[in-house]
């Protein structure tokens, strides 16, 4: 017997209330940058410190592409004195604010599939930042919506939503469950140093989520041809941040430990790496580029995806053809191409492929073909 098809079906997202243009966060930003060269002015006079330099929104769109981004707390963020979310701790009796974004996405993915508690049997969550060790968040996901089976939490960066989805098609595939819900809840503003010029504009907040499960036992939904992953080592993009910092002697009384990136060997580095594996997962799979009618890939920058949608075209992508969602939402992480796939995919016919491609931090990188089916 062979292994039956596998089905991407349903997919939810999470928008929070609060938006923050680019030129609200330049405003802040320019004032911290303000008060603390005036506060330092003797110290830069003398040459012993170096002034910092304000930022722009020009500045902003022409690195990155982004215009905008959600964040779960604009106040905290936007003031000078901060330049952080504030975000209130809850009770260990109290639903976890990632599990809180996770759920209201789960809860509209579940619906566009057609599913129940009843009919999921596991939970992964994928994601860059956990908000505790433990207990995991996918454990309590699965408790809040009811489902009976199984939860654990993977972070894979960037990459986390693919990888979790091949963990997910893999457990379905050997008959360890029916379906599984895959949630992606990023608060990426948590980690995100709103006070270094370089990055203080990346980031934003949101949930997605998805559902795996038997393609024949799937009313309508996407195929999952084939899928791959691939990971390679590299510091270029690090957040140190955990709880053996706690333990170093010298890092008593230091900033916390954040999101850092050297951002142009990252674009050097990953574009190759990211085309490659993309068109040699083509190839094996005997598909042609000339055969996708969509790329909805990992939401980090606009000149990266251009590049690498070029690449794997060998042309000029088409309006469209590789959607951004970067000038509204931000780099979300690993909620990214996830977010693409869901504003940008219903519109395609049965038959049609596509390509899901994340890539991040690691450096790791997840390729996910897929082929739109309904049925009567």
């Amino acid at each position: 017997m062979g292994v039956a098809a596998l089905a991407l079906t349903g997919t939810g997202l999470y928008t929070p209330a609060q938006s923050i243009t680019n030129d609200e966060l330049v405003s802040s930003f320019n004032e911290f940058v303000r008060r603390h060269n005036a506060t330092n002015a003797s110290a830069i006079a003398a040459g012993t410190m170096t002034a910092l330099a304000p930022s722009s929104t020009e500045f902003i769109v022409k690195a990155s592409g982004i215009k905008s981004r959600y964040v779960m707390d604009k106040e905290g963020v936007l003031d000078p004195d901060v330049m952080c979310p504030r975000i209130p701790e809850r009770t260990n009796d109290q639903v976890s604010v990632l599990a809180e974004i996770a759920i209201a996405a789960a809860r509209e993915a579940m619906d566009r599939a057609g599913r129940t508690a009843a009919d999921i049997d596991g939970v992964l969550i994928g994601a860059s930042n956990m908000q505790r060790a433990y207990p995991a968040m996918a454990v309590e996901v699965q408790d809040a919506l009811g489902i009976d089976g199984f939860g654990f939490d993977m972070n894979v960066a960037c990459s986390s939503a693919t990888f979790a989805l091949q963990a997910a098609a893999d457990m379905v595939a050997a008959g360890h469950a029916r379906a599984i819900l895959v949630c992606n809840p990023e608060i990426c503003s948590g980690h995100l140093n709103f006070r270094d010029r370089d990055s203080h504009f990346i980031f934003g907040d949101v949930a997605t989520a998805f559902i795996v499960e038997r393609a024949d036992a799937a009313k309508a939904g996407w195929e999952i041809v084939s899928t791959r992953l691939k990971t390679k080592f590299s510091n270029n993009i690090r957040n140190n941040f955990g709880f053996l910092n706690r333990t170093a002697p010298e890092s008593a009384g230091a900033p916390d430990k954040l999101f850092v990136q050297e951002g142009r060997k990252v674009f050097k580095e990953v574009v190759p790496m990211v085309s490659e594996l993309i068109i040699a997962h083509l190839t094996e799979n005997a598909i042609p580029p000339s055969s996708l009618k969509r790329l909805w890939l990992h939401q980090a920058n606009l000149g990266m995806n251009d590049m690498i949608a070029r690449r794997v075209l060998g042309r000029d992508p088409m309006t469209g053809e590789a959607p951004n969602i970067l000038d509204e939402y931000a780099n979300t992480s690993s909620a990214g191409s996830v977010i693409a796939f869901h504003k940008y995919s219903d519109d395609l016919k049965p038959g049609d492929l596509g390509l899901l491609c994340s890539f991040g931090a690691g450096y790791s990188a997840g390729s996910v073909i897929l082929k739109k089916f309904a049925r009567a």
